[in-house]
């Protein structure tokens, strides 16, 4: 099968990559290099560098033959979002939107997308199921929305098929974004001395690579035309406990501080812990829970 993925330059785009080609697939990877690293991308994947906020028209001429669209490509940073609104906007909606036009145009009409845990806001039941309505409180969650909004309206239009994954905070080898790779940051310029947004009760659901990439493929088995699956784990970790991790396998001991309140920054969420019995009733399961798959990305990454 000819498959295209969006963003495979980048942290879950590349490992996505390195498995569909391992399973066989012919795989083209376009990506502007914004974010995400040349190396990363297997050798045996046709690369083309392309912004998706781009021309339409040479989008369309790349989707010629293409059978699944695996859109990964977008702009996470929460942090970012709430200083710079239309540059996530671009980056998440105009350039889904673009996708979407070309593959109508191209007569390409199967889209796997990953979301985020992020559109369901301070969500009041936990775990989340996928039916839960929530209220996006950063602009990135609200981005991440109206991308599954747009596509939910090209498959009831134009009878595309689709799989949207939520995803929980995915951790491992490549990222260079978020809370464990921030530790690391930060300690490397003083090791005596870690500053901890927010008040370190933030608790989280945490997934490793190797899980996330196998539930996105797993979720495949479901043929709705639209498909909705959370992807995340089934516990959860405090902010200061990932932080006693990453200093014990960077061997140091520095004074831990905290800058107080209960996020971190604007748009944060500091409780979230996802429903995966959708995924679940797909005989998928974690090998790693949130603490081992923080421990081993931290080696990982130390390593």
């Amino acid at each position: 099968m000819k498959v295209l993925v969006t963003g495979g330059a980048g942290f879950i785009g590349s490992y996505l990559v390195d498995k569909l080609i391992s399973n066989g697939e012919e795989v083209i990877v376009i990506d502007n290099l914004s974010t995400g690293k040349r190396e990363f991308i297997n050798k045996k994947a046709e690369f083309i560098k392309f912004d998706l906020c781009s021309d339409p028209g040479q989008l369309a001429g790349i989707l010629e033959g293409i059978e699944f669209v695996w859109h990964i490509a977008a702009n996470p940073d929460v942090k970012l979002s709430a200083e710079m609104p239309r540059l996530i906007y671009e980056n998440n909606v105009l350039a889904t939107f673009n996708l979407l036009e070309a593959m109508r145009k191209a007569g390409t009409k199967n889209m796997i997308f990953t979301s985020t845990s992020a559109v369901y806001g301070e969500a009041k039941v936990m775990p989340t199921p996928e039916d839960y309505c929530g209220i996006p409180v950063s602009v990135y969650g609200a981005t991440k929305l109206s991308c599954e909004a747009l596509i939910e309206s090209y498959c009831q239009t134009y009878g595309f098929e689709c799989w949207i994954y939520r995803l929980a905070n995915i951790i491992g080898p490549r990222s260079n974004h978020g809370v464990i790779p921030d530790f690391m940051k930060k300690l490397e310029g003083n090791p005596k001395q870690l500053e901890i947004l927010g008040n370190g009760k933030q608790k989280k659901s945490y997934l490793h690579i190797e899980d996330c990439i196998s539930a996105m493929l797993v979720g495949l088995k479901a043929r709705e035309k639209v498909s909705i699956f959370n992807i995340g784990n089934t516990d959860s970790i405090e902010v200061d406990e990932i932080a006693e991790i990453v200093c014990q396998e960077m061997k140091i001991k520095p004074e831990l501080s905290h800058m107080g309140g209960k996020t971190g920054w604007v748009g944060d969420v500091p409780l979230m812990l996802l429903s995966i019995e959708k995924l679940q009733k797909l005989d998928w399961s974690a090998k790693y829970n949130s603490r081992q798959a923080v421990v081993r990305t931290a080696k990982e990454l130390v390593n």
